[in-house]
């Protein structure tokens, strides 16, 4: 395998990146307050056109520029406590030697793909699924991965599996799966693909769609006030209308959680702590039973001598 041949690859994965970049910022603008926001804005430049008027250019401008600094500040914000999490899992990441180009390097294990010949030797974390080549059998701690307690014996052949540690031997091996394809890839996957929604989620999304149904029943009943009993001009009851609107909603709300939320994503990184998605914070805070598979996860799997008894006859 050339150094060259990853390239492109590289290319489209920035190109990817920048994408879901977007996407992750424009999110920030697709929850009920925001709808409210936006439905404001559209009424000042579109609804507002009348009496004789040029349409409220002035309103409009305030909301979109409200609505594009709620959205940067938690964009940014989140953004900050992914690169935190980006930071100590590359700091986690294994290194390994690859045969690139006929010669043996150490590179990183977020570069390999399947077909790359790398070594495994003792002390080494898999980097990728891989089968081993010719050569003396290794001793290999699946115990992270399977809850085996002790190294299993894998002869020439055989899988290794990334995220495994050599105990024992060294010996080459070839790439056969890397990222969510190994076989831990795909168990992570599975979780990270769940869309369970949150407790959090649902407090926000419950307070959006109170505002939105408090705010409508307002607007019917002020419009039926206004132009039917009061006999307003039409402009001076839109004026009205965008004053409930805007003021029916707690603007700076999500950017008030976004940053208390980030914040406590940055402390908990000091200490080692990876946050990928900030509402994981009150998540956890709110949890009363937490179930965790406690070989490889809470323990270390060595044992230890608590106390030396010395029996005296």
């Amino acid at each position: 395998m050339a150094s060259g041949d990853i390239s492109l690859e590289e290319i489209k994965n920035e190109n990817v990146d920048l994408e879901s970049k977007l996407l992750k910022f424009l999110g920030f603008m697709w929850n009920p307050l925001s709808w409210v926001m936006e439905c404001a804005a559209i009424m000042a430049i579109v609804l507002a056109n009348g009496g004789g008027e040029p349409p409220d250019w002035q309103d409009f401008v305030g909301i979109v520029t409200l609505l594009i600094i709620n959205s940067t500040i938690s964009f940014i914000e989140e953004n900050n406590a992914g690169n935190a999490a980006a930071a100590l899992m590359a700091g986690l990441a294994p290194k390994t030697k690859v045969l690139r180009d006929g010669k043996w390097s150490e590179q990183e294990a977020a570069i390999l793909v399947p077909g790359d010949v790398i070594s495994i030797k003792l002390g080494d974390i898999v980097p990728a699924d891989a089968r081993l080549l010719e050569g003396d059998p290794l001793k290999i701690d699946q115990a992270a991965l399977t809850g085996e307690s002790l190294p299993v014996t894998k002869h020439p052949g055989s899988e290794v599996f990334s995220g495994s540690t050599c105990k024992q031997g060294e010996i080459e091996a070839v790439v056969i799966a890397t990222g969510v394809h190994t076989f831990f890839g795909k168990a992570a996957h599975l979780v990270d693909s769940t869309n369970q929604v949150g407790h959090f989620q649902k407090v926000l999304t419950a307070i959006g769609n109170f505002c939105i149904c408090s705010i409508a029943v307002g607007m019917l009943i002020e419009i039926v006030v206004m132009y039917p009993i009061q006999h307003r001009k039409y402009r001076d009851g839109i004026d009205n209308l965008l004053v409930l609107l805007i003021g029916g909603i707690p603007i700076a709300m999500p950017t008030v959680l976004s940053v208390t939320m980030a914040i406590g994503s940055h402390r908990l990184s000091e200490q080692g702590a990876i946050t990928k998605r900030m509402t994981a914070i009150e998540e956890m805070a709110g949890m009363d039973v937490l179930c965790s598979d406690k070989t490889g996860t809470l323990t270390l799997n060595k044992l230890t001598v608590d106390k030396n008894l010395i029996e005296v006859t």
